[in-house]
């Protein structure tokens, strides 16, 4: 079930920006509050790993100026840190200043000691990512709305609350998927019964009415 509302909610992200009016936006806050209720992060959590790469792109991103490039990823409330620094020295204190970022609870630094990658680059990074989602979803081995997919210079980052069983299926998508160079995993394994128990509460979240005023 899971498997097909997350394909639906790609599909739906796809088809936002083609609408027209007060549907736009009306739509944009569903798909985000039905891709919040499938997370296996708490509401708080989610919220929280929002703000803390909104505060470190704001505070952080820029050291180095053109030189480096600079992206921060929070899932429960760790940081992946990716991109290219031109010296060790900026490296060490991009990650000396995420750790002082309120509420963060740990920090993987991934930086590469290396001159910013091209605008192109970049683009194929996204696009490697768009390929990993799909398919994940399509695998119909775990949903990819327990997997977070991040791709710098070919490298594929994963994250995510799943089960062993979920974490070996997600790689072996990942490292399957063409262009992608390496797989780097940095899930946080739970037990199938903590699975289970997600699920459920998941599941048990209430439908709110949508307000709709104007258009």
């Amino acid at each position: 079930m899971k498997s097909t509302l997350a394909a639906s909610l790609l599909l739906g992200a796809t088809l936002l920006p083609t609408l027209q009016g007060c549907l736009p936006l009306v739509a944009a806050g569903a798909t985000q509050a039905t891709l919040a209720a499938v997370d296996r992060r708490p509401i708080g959590t989610q919220t929280e790993d929002e703000s803390i790469e909104w505060k470190a792109s704001l505070e952080i991103s820029e050291l180095g100026g053109k030189q480096s490039h600079l992206n921060f990823t929070s899932y429960n409330q760790k940081v992946l840190i990716t991109g290219e620094a031109p010296s060790e020295e900026l490296k060490a204190e991009v990650e000396r200043r995420t750790t002082t970022i309120p509420n963060v609870k740990g920090v993987y630094n991934e930086l590469a000691i290396a001159p910013a990658t091209s605008l192109a680059m970049r683009s194929n990074d996204s696009y490697i990512t768009t390929k990993v989602k799909a398919r994940l979803v399509d695998s119909g081995t775990v949903s990819a709305a327990d997997v977070k997919v991040v791709t710098e210079a070919g490298v594929v980052y994963l994250l995510g609350l799943v089960t062993q069983r979920e974490a070996d299926a997600a790689i072996q998508v990942a490292r399957t998927t063409t262009d992608v160079k390496k797989v780097v995993t940095l899930f946080e394994i739970i037990s199938d019964a903590q699975a289970k128990a997600l699920e459920v509460k998941v599941e048990a979240q209430p439908e709110k009415p949508a307000d709709v005023t104007g258009g």
